[in-house]
């Protein structure tokens, strides 16, 4: 016997149109629900690989001092830079091994500065704990634009501070109100403001790219990825007392002929050439953690935390201050060995008062 099934029994039922676009519309939501979760996951790891990053080096730095009996001084252009010589204080005693810091880092005059033919290889090794892992700025750069190039350079992204830049500390051929100086030897005792008050290090934001020239007052992407070559108007002759004498730009602000606490925000717009990684010497900012030189190993407080005025580099030195891709602020070590974030509302005056570390101030990270 035969059973007879009806054919609507048989019809197989699909998913309409509408169906299919509800469901779509609903996975879309929820997708976009979840991503800026999961990025923010991420840039929390990143965040806290970046704090691990500085405070290894910061523990190094108190090390050094201890076995040293004063923290490391920056050298005279041409030297090592003062991350290279924490190297054998961290877990890096393979790449500190082969560095010889009897000799020079670099040969070539102080504009087209390359890397001694000793230690090129070297230099061009990126080492991870030097590099912000949310900056997307190349481990590795290789720079062209001098004679004999290129030359490969492992990146940097913490600098270390000399200071306020305030009155003519931004001079780091004379003592300044920072941890380091030109020959210097600060002890930890010297830090009359408090270790726990005081930045011995900050991150900032690598150069990347070629130098460019943009109309004045107009910058490129933020955050910048390039520096402001600030140097015209300004003698890089060392002088009898400390300071650059300014003229120009920098002529409205000048004391006893030094250029002295410039106003930045009126400053930067006049300037237009912008420097990059591939620049005609080691300028770039971070591009090297071997080599010494402001623009490129140390830093000071004198803008706030990820300003929108760029870092303003005068010859052999310059005005800067922390900056970073992650939200909010940046990263910066203290003398006791702690990693903050310093806040994008920072004050100006509360960011280099933690520079200084013997201005007498009573301040602290969080104001």
């Amino acid at each position: 016997m035969s059973v007879h099934v009806h054919p609507s029994a048989r019809t197989r039922r699909a998913f309409t149109l509408v169906e299919l676009l509800v469901v779509i519309a609903i996975i879309g939501t929820l997708v976009g629900l979840l991503l800026p979760a999961v990025q923010a996951a991420r840039e929390a790891a990143r965040r806290s690989n970046c704090a691990s990053n500085l405070r290894q080096q910061i523990l190094a730095m108190v090390n050094y001092e201890s076995a040293r009996r004063s923290l490391p001084p920056t050298d005279l252009p041409g030297g090592f830079s003062i991350q290279s010589r924490l190297l054998p204080f961290m877990e890096e005693a393979n790449i500190a091994s082969q560095l010889d810091f009897s000799k020079p880092a670099t040969t070539g005059a102080y504009n087209a500065q390359v890397p001694n033919p000793v230690f090129a290889a070297l230099f061009a090794t990126p080492i991870p704990v030097m590099l912000c892992p949310s900056d997307p700025s190349p481990a590795v750069h290789a720079v062209t634009a001098v004679a004999g190039g290129p030359f490969t350079y492992g990146g940097l992204s913490y600098m270390v501070s000399t200071g306020s830049g305030t009155g003519t500390s931004y001079d780091q051929r004379w003592p300044t109100d920072g941890i380091v100086y030109e020959g210097s030897k600060v002890r930890l005792a010297a830090v009359i403001d408090g270790l726990s008050k005081s930045v011995f290090m900050s991150e900032t934001v690598r150069s990347d790219g070629d130098d460019v020239a943009l109309a004045a007052g107009q910058a490129p992407k933020f955050p910048y990825q390039k520096t402001l070559n600030g140097s015209g108007g300004a003698n890089s002759a060392k002088q009898s007392t400390p300071g650059y004498p300014g003229s120009g730009a920098f002529g409205g602000a000048l004391i006893g002929g030094m250029i002295q606490n410039p106003d930045l925000s009126q400053i930067w717009t006049k300037f237009t050439s912008w420097r990059g990684a591939n620049t005609n010497t080691i300028r770039g900012r971070g591009t090297s953690w071997a080599m010494t030189g402001a623009c490129n190993t140390l830093t000071n407080g004198y803008s706030p935390p990820n300003s929108r005025i760029p870092d303003v580099v005068i010859h052999a030195t310059g005005f800067f201050g922390p900056k970073s891709f992650h939200p909010a602020g940046a990263q910066a070590a203290f003398g006791d060995g702690s990693v903050r974030m310093l806040s994008d509302r920072l004050d100006a005056g509360v960011c280099r008062a933690l520079h200084s570390i013997n201005g007498g101030e009573s301040v602290s990270a969080e104001e």
